[in-house]
């Protein structure tokens, strides 16, 4: 038996997705869109990229606004909150996907690198969560997607700053899980393996090799592949999970 189309109707909800002008998070803010969300397109500087994906959005037939802000600025993240709950009375739906990386070998890191990376990664989506549960709790209502990555569970030589920081997020995953739990919000991560349009672009043909003989489904990822994970975890189809990890990574870490 399958299951009713309405399972996957996100119409009425608003979602604010982080870092949702390019790659992975441009996927799930068209995704979303295309389910029936309002979704609201955070970005930090790319104003073209932000703009071509509210015209992919809109010419799809969806809606969605852009706000720019950095995510690791706790007063900016509450003002443009607070406006953009003005705007829409709710947000039912905050995906965490902003993220950078500065990669280097632990003794020639520096403290910039480091704490740059830890601000936008994991205190940026603490940031969020503590900016939008208020009105999340008050309806009673939530879903808030981390995108962590297979680095923070395997983690990854020359990304002590990166890996830190995904695995950081499992942790906020699981501790918002069990506190927000009796709101009906459910808290749940995505951990992506080695997905096109992203870190993959910069490695060579050998590097991508080398990587692709540890994933069995023996390719890389799409951005597709963790936007339908968003939208499954959002859905009515996952209204008993939370404090979960999906893994979207091909087998490279089970």
């Amino acid at each position: 038996m399958s299951a009713p189309a309405s399972w996957l109707n996100l119409e009425g909800k608003t979602a604010l997705v982080t870092g949702g002008a390019r790659g992975i998070g441009r996927e799930i803010s068209v995704h979303l869109a295309g389910c029936g969300a309002f979704v609201i397109v955070n970005y930090k500087s790319d104003d073209t990229a932000a703009q071509e994906t509210l015209e992919m959005i809109e010419e799809s037939g969806g809606q969605a606004s852009l706000r720019k802000f950095d995510v690791s600025d706790s007063q900016a993240v509450e003002k443009h909150v607070n406006e953009a709950l003005a705007q829409r009375e709710s947000i039912e739906i905050l995906v965490n996907n902003a993220g950078i990386a500065r990669d280097g070998l632990l003794g020639r890191m520096k403290d910039a690198d480091w704490d740059m990376v830890l601000d936008t990664n994991l205190t940026g989506a603490f940031n969020l969560c503590r900016a939008l549960t208020k009105s999340m709790v008050r309806k009673r209502y939530g879903r808030i997607i981390n995108i962590s990555s297979t680095a923070g569970e395997l983690g990854n030589a020359g990304q002590a700053n990166y890996s830190a920081a995904k695995a950081g997020l499992i942790g906020l995953t699981k501790a918002l899980a069990r506190e927000l739990a009796p709101r009906n919000i459910l808290v749940n991560s995505i951990s992506p393996g080695i997905i096109s349009g992203g870190i993959s672009d910069h490695l060579g043909k050998e590097q991508l090799n080398v990587i692709l003989e540890h994933v069995p489904l023996g390719r890389l990822g799409n951005p597709d592949d963790v936007a339908a994970a968003v939208v499954f975890l959002c859905s009515n189809m996952a209204n008993y999970i939370t404090g979960h990890v999906l893994r979207v990574n091909g087998g490279l870490y089970m």
